[in-house]
């Protein structure tokens, strides 16, 4: 069987659409308790609807609402806008834009020029027209939830507490340290809607998906497993969007690929999430495309293991083990299963003894009482055959005593 081995990004890409670079840095997936098989180039994780993956309404998230919704900048140019209250995203306009008519909605593809520092000034990197989809997660949350305050040619200043740029982790590419707060110069060049999914070609349908889901793993790598389950979301959407254009069974297997590659990632992501439920329907769906996949496989059993159904899960990863039989987790996870399996098992014997009492005690006991019954009945019958007997004697000897004379 071919090695299905993989190795996500391991830095976020300058956070943007057009970042192509990676770190090299290990998977977050490559642990003790997940398999080789999640070393492949695509973790294979399927995301469900955020609201059963329950990350989705998380802090961040009701943040991006409140920016949404907070739509009225201070009148002065010179004052700053304290973003979400929390005096930890603030952003104060440099040059005026065309009116708040001509700021971009959150679906829409802008493009941006973006200069950014760390909190001493030293310069981080330059990027000029960096396109990037407003609101979907393709880039650090602080531009996420500034570019869409801002006007149509405004040119911005933007300071990020870390949690809103590239949190405890930092970053290797860009290079910035755990823990850094960003001063960003933004500049917003243009907004446009996206594509129509049902007449993107083929290929680009593909590359869009594929997009959207490394950037799934770029979050997933830096723990932010709600944002992963979100950015998995949209890449499942691409790929199963219905098309207007032709189609070859070549294109058609290569979204199919993709799509089991962001349900297996999904199922990663809710698994760390603990929402049980909803990575066993990611993997359920995985394995309806391809009933021989490893990875949903193995996650189906870990899922299965978790909410207690031991039979089943040792089920699942035994018809793994047999599609790879030299996979050494899947052999330590099933051992560990199999051990579990039986001390439950033994504990619920043990349980049953305990409420039904001791049956070996009942056995003897009712053995001992029908061996006295047994006993009891001999002697009656004994008793009676002797009694018996006599009683014809007696009579016997009358006859004879009467006979003489």
């Amino acid at each position: 069987m071919t090695e299905i081995e993989e190795s996500m990004d391991s830095s976020d890409s300058h956070d943007s659409a057009t970042s192509g670079k990676k770190s090299g840095r290990t998977s977050l997936l490559d642990s003790g308790e997940d398999f080789e098989v999640l070393n492949e180039e695509d973790i294979d994780d399927e995301p469900p609807p955020l609201e059963d993956a329950g990350g989705g309404k998380g802090k961040n998230t009701d943040e991006r609402t409140n920016a949404d919704t907070d739509s009225d900048p201070p009148g002065p140019v010179e004052e700053w806008l304290d973003v979400l209250g929390n005096d930890q995203l603030k952003k104060k306009v440099l040059e005026e834009g065309k009116g708040r008519d001509s700021r971009p909605q959150k679906g829409q593809n802008v493009k941006i020029n973006l200069r950014t520092c760390l909190s001493d000034g030293t310069l981080v990197e330059e990027q000029s027209d960096l396109s990037f989809t407003l609101g979907d997660g393709d880039v650090i949350q602080a531009l996420d939830l500034t570019v869409m305050l801002m006007e149509m040619g405004e040119k911005a200043l933007v300071q990020a507490n870390a949690k809103y740029a590239y949190g405890e982790r930092g970053s290797l590419e860009p290079e910035v340290p755990p823990n850094e707060e960003l001063s960003l110069e933004v500049e917003l060049l243009e907004a446009s809607d996206a594509p129509d999914l049902e007449l993107l070609p083929p290929a680009e349908k593909t590359a869009l998906a594929i997009h959207k889901r490394e950037r799934g793993n770029v979050h997933y790598q830096r723990g932010d497993y709600a944002f992963a389950v979100n950015s998995y979301s949209i890449a499942l959407t691409i790929t199963e969007s219905s098309s207007k254009v032709d189609i070859t069974p070549e294109e058609e297997s290569e979204l199919m690929d993709v799509r089991v590659k962001c349900l297996n990632n999904m199922a990663a992501s809710q698994l760390k999430l603990d929402h049980y439920d909803a990575a066993l329907k990611s993997c359920v769906s995985a394995l309806e495309h391809q009933p021989d996949n490893i990875k949903a496989l193995f996650r189906m059993g870990k899922v299965l293991a978790l909410q207690g159904e031991y039979a089943e899960a040792i089920q699942t990863l035994r018809k793994a083990l047999k599609l790879e039989p030299s996979n050494k987790t899947i052999h330590a996870e099933l051992s560990k299963l199999v051990k579990k399996n039986s001390e439950q098992r033994g504990a619920e014997q043990a349980l049953y003894k305990k409420m039904l009492g001791n049956p070996a005690s009942s056995s003897s006991s009712s053995s001992s009482q029908k061996h006295r019954a047994k006993s009891s009945w001999g002697l009656s019958w004994k008793w009676l055959f002797g009694a018996t007997a006599v009683a014809l004697g007696g009579v016997a000897l009358s006859v004879v005593i009467a006979a003489r004379n």
